[in-house]
């Protein structure tokens, strides 16, 4: 059964719980590049099992949806209120070709990317940190709470990629 939006809230903030989203944020680049270092590309590769995301999928998932924050972010700290549109992240696999794309060069533009948004962060007045926006399928949402969501599905995805590459296995 797939989980509703509000079961998804729910879910990734749970793995935050009342640490500092960005802390988690500014950690999981190093934690990616840790995690995947020395690993084959063949590795990398190899789907836990049918219909789940190779460790080269859920990383180029991770560059692409810090794409899409930031561009939601700089959305709605321009025009607060803005709609954001839900992104089909199975569609983004398939088109994007993310089974093809090089898992090292993921992480740096991830890395990159998220340096980029931390800057950005940093910068936030308080009252910026409330604008919000309007999800299609999770309703408003302020920046402050997509920031922390946005860890938990850092968590969500880390964890993914140690339970691939444990000795056992998935």
């Amino acid at each position: 059964m797939k989980e509703t939006p509000q079961q998804y809230i729910q879910r990734m903030l749970s793995y935050v719980g009342g640490r500092d989203p960005l802390g988690i944020q500014a950690r999981t680049p190093n934690e990616l590049e840790r995690l995947i270092e020395g690993a084959s590309p063949s590795r990398l590769r190899q789907r836990p099992s049918p219909g789940k995301w190779s460790i080269a999928e859920i990383l180029a998932h991770l560059a692409d949806v810090e794409i899409v924050t930031s561009w939601r972010i700089r959305m709605i700290l321009g025009a607060p209120g803005t709609p954001m549109q839900a992104m089909d992240q199975d569609a983004w696999v398939t088109a994007g070709h993310y089974d093809k794309r090089d898992s090292r060069k993921s992480v740096e533009v991830f890395r990159v990317l998220r340096e980029m948004n931390l800057a950005l962060f940093a910068t936030l007045t308080p009252e910026q940190w409330k604008h919000h926006g309007i999800h299609s399928e999770r309703g408003a949402e302020t920046v402050e709470h997509i920031v922390r969501l946005y860890a938990g599905h850092d968590l969500n995805h880390t964890r993914q990629v140690e339970r691939i590459l444990a000795p056992t296995g998935p």
